[in-house]
Formats: C-alpha cells, sequence, structure tokens
C-alpha cells in the first residue's frame, strides 16, 4: 500500500481467493477503462447469431427477388439467421395469398442453403418468415406439411 501510494497509483487485488492473494500496482480508472474494452470486445464476437431483416413487396419483380436472395445467402453464410419480411400497402392487404406465394417462391429459390426457423406469420401489415443455415425443418418438409394441410382442408370443406 505504502509502495502505490508513493507511485501515486492504487492497489488492485487480481485474485483475492488465491494463497497469497494476487494484487499490482496501477491506475485503478485506466485498469476499468481496459477491463470494460475488453468486455466490449468479447460481446462483439458473439454478434454472428443476430437476425437481419430483408423486406419484399408483394409485386417483387423476379430479378429484384433474386438479387434480395443472394444478399440473404450471404447473410446465412455469415451465420446470421435472415427475417424476410413481405410488406402490403392499401389495397395489396386483400390478397395476402400474393405475399404467401412471393414467400414461397422465395424459400424454393434458396433450396437447401436455408432452413425454415418460422413458419410465415402475419405481424399486422407485414408477412414473415425466418429462415437460417442448418436448423428448423426444411423447405422441402416445410412445403409437404403445408401440402397435407390444405389437403385436410378440402377434405374437411
Amino acid at each position: 500500500m505504502e509502495k502505490a501510494k508513493g507511485l501515486g497509483l492504487d492497489l488492485i487485488e487480481i485474485a483475492p481467493n488465491t494463497d497469497p492473494p494476487v494484487a499490482k500496482i496501477a491506475d485503478f480508472q485506466k485498469f476499468r477503462y481496459e477491463e470494460n474494452k475488453k468486455e466490449r470486445a468479447s460481446k462483439k464476437g458473439t454478434s454472428a447469431g443476430d437476425l437481419k431483416e430483408l423486406w419484399l413487396s408483394p409485386r417483387i419483380a423476379e430479378h429484384d427477388l433474386k438479387v434480395r436472395l443472394a444478399r440473404t445467402e450471404e447473410f446465412l453464410k455469415m451465420g446470421h439467421k435472415v427475417k424476410l419480411t413481405v410488406k402490403f400497402k392499401g389495397r395489396e392487404m386483400a390478397h395476402q395469398e400474393i405475399g404467401h406465394q412471393v414467400l414461397q417462391e422465395a424459400l424454393n429459390l434458396l433450396g437447401d442453403n436455408a432452413a425454415v426457423e418460422r413458419d410465415p406469420k402475419m405481424e399486422g401489415r407485414k408477412l414473415s418468415v425466418i429462415v437460417g443455415k442448418g436448423k428448423g425443418k426444411t423447405v422441402e418438409s416445410r412445403v409437404e406439411s403445408q401440402e397435407s394441410r390444405q389437403k385436410d382442408e378440402k377434405i374437411s370443406s
């Protein structure tokens, strides 16, 4: 303590539970800053699982859709999950089946590169599906389950 006071610095206890306890002489404010900096850097490394969102339109052109899906594949390769969202404007809400067709076409174009994490779901004026790489239902199994649901609906009505 006397040596630290003589230098105008602080005595920082690094490992209090060891025998003998480990301490070092340093500026405490600088020490805290360095620790926070290390913490922030470690958090940045875990951002690979973030969710990215790409917006689509019910009237999207085929080329535009392919460009968006190329970006989706890039995100998937980087380890991100991707939320594909079809935004409806005005009277487009009357034809939500077109949005479902756009998402189905997108999933078919992605093929084996993507697996459905969450089935398409309406959220207000938006229809969204979350896709990831190697997790959840595959696109083929999702299509089969959707076809079986449609058959069940036809039988019941």
